[in-house]
């Protein structure tokens, strides 16, 4: 597995590869970024999870071809993380949907609403698109 890894003292990137593998390490490493910035791991791990897992299944394009991976953004600026899933299929724009009752996916994007304070999606360079959320921060926290 090809990872690549990037780190600043407010801002940590990785390159990981469209899999479920990628999927669960994209969550272990944001849990992992959040707790060393002080902050709590779990709403951050729950929506990098889910918007690591929309970007495996909706957002690869068939075939492993190089430079389509997806890539996992943390940004802390004052009192707000903003999460950032970059993938490669800008054609293919996610929204929150009713799911069936018995079935197993499809409320990924309602959980995240549900967690962050704002979400969205927007254009990248072609082909791609960052689906997003910000985390507002309690107000005592200390600058990592």
């Amino acid at each position: 597995m090809n990872t690549h890894i990037g780190c600043s003292a407010t801002r940590f990137t990785a390159l990981l590869p469209a899999t479920p593998r990628g999927a669960r390490q994209a969550r272990l490493l944001a849990v992992g970024q959040a707790v060393a910035w002080g902050l709590d791991g779990e709403p951050v791990g729950m929506v990098v999870g889910e918007l690591a897992a929309n970007a495996v299944t909706h957002g690869r394009v068939p075939g492993r071809v190089p430079g389509r991976d997806f890539r996992v953004v943390l940004g802390l600026a004052g009192r707000v993380l903003r999460i950032e899933v970059v993938d490669a299929r800008g054609d293919r724009i996610p929204c929150p949907r009713d799911a069936d009752p018995g079935s197993e996916g499809g409320r990924g994007l309602v959980l995240v609403a549900a967690l962050a304070d704002r979400w969205g999606v927007e254009e990248g360079v072609t082909p791609c698109k960052a689906v997003w959320a910000e985390l507002d921060l309690p107000g005592d926290r200390r600058e990592p």
